[in-house]
């Protein structure tokens, strides 16, 4: 019985570390707003987002979404959009002191975290190439504790990043830190970009 919990841990976490858009926004976030609470929507949305993924992927559904280049495709475009849009969003961003700095909006930020977490394309193939692919080793409760330790490591990360970005944010207070971080958040959303591009032309020119 342990051994699917150990196994769905181990592999999630090693998924999950990598820095990527997800991670560098819901940190962004825990750093920008003014307390703990405020990154609430971009972790539950995060969270809802990844767990809709691995449940997915362990019922094999989101291979249908692999075998409709359209909708790939469009996927992409969607996500490019947001994305870069995001990119200019943070890099504009620059407050003189942190009291000055206008925490982004519950909305904007459920917003943000669906692209990051439902339009990236790398999330999706790690989800559904490797957590998909290792869970058919299972069945029954092996499958079920299997998808629930997956899913506990999204939760628990996110919620993680948040806590060490307020962290940040707490003792920056003229609001320095805060505009390299999000310089950085930005360089990191743009580089990924580039990527679903390149993706974008590999759909449109095999």
């Amino acid at each position: 019985m342990l051994q699917p919990i150990i196994h769905g841990f181990l592999l999630a976490l090693g998924l999950i570390l990598p820095l990527g858009a997800q991670n560098v926004f819901v940190f962004n976030q825990g750093a920008n707003q003014k307390k703990l609470i405020g990154a609430l929507p971009v972790i539950i949305t995060a969270g809802l987002c990844d767990t809709l993924l691995i449940v997915l992927a362990i019922l094999g559904m989101s291979l249908i979404l692999m075998s409709l280049p359209i909708l790939q495709l469009i996927i992409y475009i969607i996500g490019l959009v947001f994305l870069l849009y995001m990119a200019w969003s943070l890099w504009k961003e620059k407050p003189d002191k942190l009291q000055n700095f206008e925490p982004m909006s519950a909305k904007k930020q459920i917003g943000f975290a669906l692209s990051v977490s439902l339009l990236n394309p790398h999330a999706i193939m790690d989800t559904i190439g490797v957590i998909g692919t290792s869970a058919s080793v299972y069945n029954g409760l092996d499958k079920v504790l299997f998808t629930a330790a997956t899913v506990s490591v999204s939760w628990l990360w996110f919620i993680f990043l948040a806590i060490a970005g307020r962290l940040l944010g707490s003792v920056d207070k003229t609001g320095r830190y805060i505009v390299i971080l999000n310089k950085v958040s930005s360089i990191i959303i743009l580089i990924v970009s580039f990527v679903i591009i390149k993706n974008i032309f590999k759909i449109l020119i095999p």
